[in-house]
């Protein structure tokens, strides 16, 4: 998968943006502020996920503007494809190969690609909320229909959770307690299945990317944990698992008005030599460690359509050293990659690929 052109028009500071990237190394540099995020997001956006910098697509159009326009195109499945994205404060539209879509996520499956940005440090140094998003994202990539499992999943979550706020001991609440349990266990079991089953693969790619980054001086782990609930690996176990759990903790629920249990509470723990990196790693192997997750993201999306995924790696050479930075400029091969960075003598390492200075929201 490459992209082949870019454009924008009005989207956050990109006035009008044009450009042709290599087929390989892309490094964007300049000043703060100046647009270099906003490239990497935009084209990220034509994965038919939202943006990962915020929620409110108001906030991508510029304040003296009406709307934005983005348009990439790239060639994927043997030919030239397009996608163009465009959106006021009230609606979005989105066109691929010049054919109007439902919705922007409709798109999802059609254009691959992984971002690292800063915020993904919480995959190490955050909660389980932003290595549970990382997880469903990324699954939901290779398969849609865990998208829509799991938005079934958070419906039911809620309606259980109205039930126990308003929780008043009648049988037919507690009958309506066994429907909600049939059903969370279910989509809960299946969701923790496919995330056990990811995690193990990505481990895989995860470990020798990470050997590459180091040079083989450090080992990386990443396991998988069903936060209180046994273990399980087998989709039918964990089921079985998870409709005891929500039965033995279902006073308690009631009691505290929320569903304690599920794949909502799950974590993931990333160790370093024996050790939570979280705890225990530098800030160098910290982001490291987040690269290597999100470069192992698009080797399973490699693996499992054939596809390989853009890389969109923003400010990621800070804090590593000359000998990862190298890794990322020049060991990434047969993958088109954008890098976003601030210093222009970083660009001078490169061995191939094209580098973009922006400034003002302008290519120069």
């Amino acid at each position: 998968m490459i992209i082949t052109k870019f454009e924008a028009k009005s989207f956050r500071n990109l006035k009008d943006v044009e450009f042709i990237p290599d087929k390989g190394i892309n490094v964007i540099y300049g000043e703060n502020g100046q647009g270099k995020t906003n490239i990497i997001e935009a084209i990220w956006l034509f994965t038919g996920f939202k943006s990962f910098r915020t929620r409110k697509n108001s906030e991508m159009i510029p304040y003296n503007e009406e709307k934005y326009e983005i348009s990439m195109d790239y060639f994927s499945e043997n030919r030239e494809q397009n996608i163009t994205l465009s959106s006021d404060i009230s609606k979005q539209e989105t066109f691929k190969n010049g054919v109007k879509m439902v919705s922007p996520r409709s798109i999802i499956g059609e254009f691959f690609s992984v971002v690292f940005s800063p915020s993904h440090l919480n995959l190490i140094k955050g909660g389980p909320d932003e290595k549970r998003r990382f997880l469903d994202i990324a699954i939901s990539q290779l398969k849609p229909s865990y998208a829509r499992m799991l938005s079934d999943y958070v419906r039911s979550l809620k309606q259980r959770n109205a039930l126990l706020k308003s929780f008043n001991n009648t049988s037919y609440e507690y009958d309506m307690l066994d429907c909600w349990d049939e059903t969370i266990a279910n989509l809960g079991g299946k969701i923790t299945a496919e995330r056990i089953k990811y995690t193990d693969e990505l481990t895989k790619s995860a470990i020798e990317i990470y050997d590459g980054i180091s040079n083989g001086r450090e080992i990386l782990e990443i396991k998988y944990n069903q936060v209180g609930r046994e273990d399980k690996k087998e989709e039918k176990e964990i089921i079985l698992s998870l409709s005891d759990v929500l039965k033995k903790s279902r006073e308690n629920d009631i009691k505290n008005k929320f569903t304690s249990k599920g794949p909502h509470r799950d974590d993931f723990d990333v160790i370093l030599n024996s050790k939570n990196i979280k705890n225990f790693g530098s800030q160098g192997q910290q982001r490291s460690a987040a690269l290597s997750l999100k470069l192992a993201e698009a080797s399973l999306i490699k693996q499992i359509n054939d596809e390989q995924p853009v890389a969109l790696l923003d400010d990621v050479m800070s804090e590593l050293d000359t000998g990862r930075q190298d890794y990322i400029l020049n060991k990434l091969k047969d993958w088109q990659v954008f890098i976003s960075c601030c210093e222009p003598t970083q660009v001078l390492r490169m061995q191939s690929g094209k580098s973009f200075h922006v400034e003002n929201g302008k290519i120069i």
